[in-house]
């Protein structure tokens, strides 16, 4: 979601601050601001692209050796310049991701005070907060540490005051923050890509840490108030990873990336002889050996893995399923299984309320708790026991495609450890499912030469409103996951449902006017929906199939079929994701909305 970057430099930090909030668009927003100290406090907000606000700065000439920028999703009031961050009150300026939930209650306090309220967000208390702090002694560290003690919610911020250019302050407490830490200066931002392009050194906050950033010195207290040193790392991202490259945008570079990312992914596995299941780490065997159960959490495409997973667990390993919305886990009266291993997936590790149902389902005595994420040093994979990390690279697009195919790659590697622990997994069956992953990438490939018959498809949903789209058993995840691409990128109303489900209600919608796409590879139950997509015809409907090799679906009157090269058996859901990506792609281009930005979405949701 909102994206934050601060810098205290021996040189003008208005470049970098640009540039990081350029490698922050993924996240989403609809507003961007820049505050520097240069003798005084100067700041620049716009309703428009990075790119409007850097035209602003270069304007203005504006300059300083310490600033803040920040791209904003709009939650407390509506996106304008008056909403846009940084806020500032008395010299003070911060800017802030997160939800300030006692922010009315410090609002109408602050009001008492004297202080004008111009915007209306939740932040502009942090402003005033800190600026009333401040009348308090103790300098802006001190200052700022008193004031999140009263804040209540989620929270990064980081704050400057033109009384102290020498400093930079930061906090958080439920939204990730980390900082960068360069031999020209120091740095801060929500995501370590907007740092690159100054450093690979970066050190991750805790939660409830404070920070006083300085040109040279980095100081850090706990919740409690201790001074703590955090670990420096070396992040493995670098500035050429993030670049767009030969391609118009991101979500079709993310697209092709996929063979790469599921080789990567599956490399340590696919090269031994037997699958181990030290993949999630030092301690597995033994807790994975203790399992009974799983109950797997996760949001949107994560969430779709899941639902895939709970086949593969159920049907190799043996393992009873449970797969839970994470926004709805915790706000519902569940019965725990303290054996089950919980499963959260995440591509950030970051998402706020995959990262909250985990620490309910802790609360609950669940002792195992599994990660399945793409960022190594994430918030969710600190929180749990094992882990496992998949090697999808950084994913700008807000349309996730590289994450959900290598988080599927994970999670058949997980249902093979359960299953071979449990004593399901024989040795040729286990060489058969190796040598089929070791297939994968190259099958993959394979499905991306499909591309231009999909882009002719594209061009036909282009003019609809609405697509309904089919699947069976381990398939329908894939529809569903297929709808939510269609419409997040392209705007057309799109759901999906199981095939068997048609004739109970949703066969009401078919008409001429309602595309109807079916993923339909060869197996146990495509005779079955072969009969649900004569329901389809027989109602003037006009069907877009998904098939695989040697499939005896053909091309007909208003029956259009595109084959797969490879037949993947098990491991279908993971080629039959990748036409569904292309034709979400294809009918946004066509449509001409903003592919990687769609409207309102946000890639990293960090906020409840």
């Amino acid at each position: 979601m909102c994206g934050i970057v601060g810098a205290i430099a021996d040189r003008n930090v208005v470049p970098t601050l640009l540039e990081g909030l350029r490698r922050l668009e993924y996240r989403g927003y609809d507003s961007a601001g820049i505050a520097v100290v240069n003798g005084k406090l100067e700041r620049l907000r716009s309703t428009g692209r990075v790119n409007e606000l850097a035209r602003l700065a270069g304007q203005r000439g504006l300059s300083g050796n310490v600033g803040i920028a920040h791209t904003r999703w709009a939650t407390h009031g509506v996106p304008s310049e008056r909403n846009a961050h940084p806020h500032v009150s008395g010299g003070v300026s911060v800017v802030h991701n997160g939800i300030i939930e006692n922010y009315d209650e410090m609002r109408r306090k602050l009001i008492t005070q004297g202080y004008e309220f111009v915007s209306d967000t939740d932040t502009e208390v942090i402003a005033h907060l800190i600026h009333s702090q401040l009348a308090a002694g103790g300098g802006l560290f001190e200052a700022v540490r008193r004031s999140v003690a009263e804040l209540a919610g989620a929270y990064a911020i980081a704050v400057i005051h033109e009384s102290d250019p020498a400093q930079l302050v930061v906090a958080r407490m439920g939204a990730p923050l980390l900082l960068g830490l360069a031999d020209h200066g120091n740095f801060a931002a929500s995501d370590a890509a907007a740092l690159v392009q100054v450093t690979q050194r970066v050190m991750h906050l805790e939660e409830g840490d404070c920070a006083e950033v300085g040109l040279r010195a980095v100081r850090v207290l706990d919740a409690h108030g201790r001074a703590v040193e955090r670990p420096v790392r070396t992040s493995r991202l670098t500035a050429g990873a993030v670049e767009l490259g030969p391609y118009r945008h991101y979500m079709h570079k993310e697209i092709h990336e996929q063979p790469m990312a599921l080789a990567s992914t599956l490399e340590t596995a696919t090269r031994a002889q037997a699958i181990s299941p030290g993949l999630f780490g030092a301690n597995a065997e033994r807790m994975l050996g203790e399992t009974d159960a799983a109950l797997i959490l996760a949001c949107g495409t994560s969430y779709h893995a899941g639902m895939i997973a709970r086949h593969w667990l159920e049907g190799l390993a043996g393992v009873p399923c449970n797969v839970e919305i994470a926004s709805e886990y915790r706000y519902r009266e569940s019965v725990p299984d303290p054996r089950a291993l919980v499963v959260a997936i995440s591509q950030s590790g970051e998402t706020a309320d995959t990262i909250a149902a985990l620490r309910h389902a802790r609360t609950l005595g669940h002792r195992c708790c599994l990660a399945i994420c793409n960022v190594p040093e994430s918030a969710l994979v600190r929180d749990s026991d094992l882990n496992f990390l998949t090697c999808a690279g950084p994913e700008i697009g807000v349309a996730s495609t590289k994450a959900f195919t290598t988080q599927l790659a994970a999670l058949v590697l997980l249902a093979m450890a359960l299953a071979k622990l449990r004593g399901r997994l024989g040795p040729e069956r286990e060489r058969t499912l190796l040598q089929m992953l070791r297939r994968l990438p190259l099958a993959l490939q394979n499905v991306l030469g499909t591309e231009p018959r999909i882009r002719v498809w594209a061009e036909q949903f282009a003019q609809r409103g609405h697509a309904l789209f089919l699947g069976r058993g381990i398939h329908y995840p894939i529809a569903m996951e297929g709808a939510l691409k269609l419409k997040e990128v392209s705007y057309i109303h799109a759901e999906a449902c199981p095939a068997g489900e048609l004739k109970h209600g949703p066969l009401a919608l078919v008409d001429r006017q309602m595309p109807v796409i079916a993923i339909a590879p060869r197996d146990a139950l495509l005779e079955k929906l072969k009969s649900n997509l004569q329901e389809v015809r027989a109602r003037g409907g006009e069907l877009y199939v998904v098939a695989d090799r040697e499939s005896p679906l053909a091309d007909g009157d208003a029956v259009h079929v595109i084959r797969i090269p490879d037949h993947a058996g098990v491991l279908s859901p993971i080629l039959h994701a990748v036409p569904l990506q292309l034709l979400a792609y294809h009918a946004a281009l066509a449509r001409g909305t903003d592919v990687d930005k769609p409207r309102n979405l946000a890639k990293s949701v960090t906020v409840e």
